[in-house]
Formats: structure tokens, C-alpha cells, sequence
């Protein structure tokens, strides 16, 4: 029983992306989901995205207090920063309709190369 119970318990580093990539979807909403409802007043958009916003801290704050000190600062905002392209991408995809171009996948694959740097050495 003490075995299951530690499987369903994530390591460190895999809780710290889970919660990056929950944080990162409040985030792209509250950043980019009023584009769909441009005719919405801008003071609305404002405060529903603040709103939103608040959502993306309850899991940015918890997700780098656990992952610093496993991470460098600089490790998490790139780990961070993947994450939010690939949310974006779905996103801007699926909820705005918009075609991801080569030159978009191009620019992904080089913040990949991005993260591999940051992390060489590492393992």
C-alpha cells in the first residue's frame, strides 16, 4: 500500500511542470482570451483578465517555491517560457483559430535548444 501511495505522489520537479503548465493556461486566457471578444469594453476585458489573473498566481507562486533550489531561477523561467509557447500554440490554435507556419515551429525548436543549454550538465 506505502508503494501506490508514492507513485500518485509526483516528484518535485514533475509537480513544479504541472503546476507551470496550469499557471500558464490562466495566464494565456487572461492574456489573450478577451481577442475573441473584441467588442467587449476594454475596462471589462481589464478586470475579467485580472481575474483570471489570479488563478495563474495560485499556481505560478506555489510551482516556483517548489521548484527553486531543485531549479535555478534562470532554469524556471525557461522552463517557464516553453511552457507558455506550447500552451499558447493549442490555444491559439484551438480556441482562436489561428494556423501555426513553419516559421512558428522553427521558433519553438529554437527555444528548445534554448532548454537543452540551460540544462546541460545537469544530468
Amino acid at each position: 500500500m506505502r508503494a501506490q501511495r508514492r507513485l500518485l505522489i509526483p516528484s518535485p520537479d514533475m509537480l513544479t511542470i504541472v503546476l507551470l503548465f496550469i499557471s500558464n493556461t490562466f495566464m494565456t486566457f487572461a492574456w489573450y482570451g478577451h481577442l475573441k471578444h473584441r467588442s467587449a469594453p476594454v475596462l471589462e476585458a481589464i478586470f475579467l483578465s485580472w481575474f483570471i489573473a489570479l488563478g495563474e498566481y495560485c499556481f505560478q507562486v506555489p510551482a516556483n517555491r517548489i521548484g527553486y533550489g531543485r531549479f535555478t531561477g534562470y532554469q524556471l523561467k525557461i522552463i517557464q517560457e516553453c511552457i507558455t509557447l506550447l500552451v499558447f500554440v493549442v490555444f491559439a490554435y484551438l480556441y482562436l483559430g489561428e494556423a501555426v507556419r513553419w516559421s512558428y515551429a522553427l521558433s519553438f525548436v529554437c527555444l528548445l535548444g534554448a532548454v537543452y543549454f540551460a540544462f546541460w550538465g545537469r544530468f
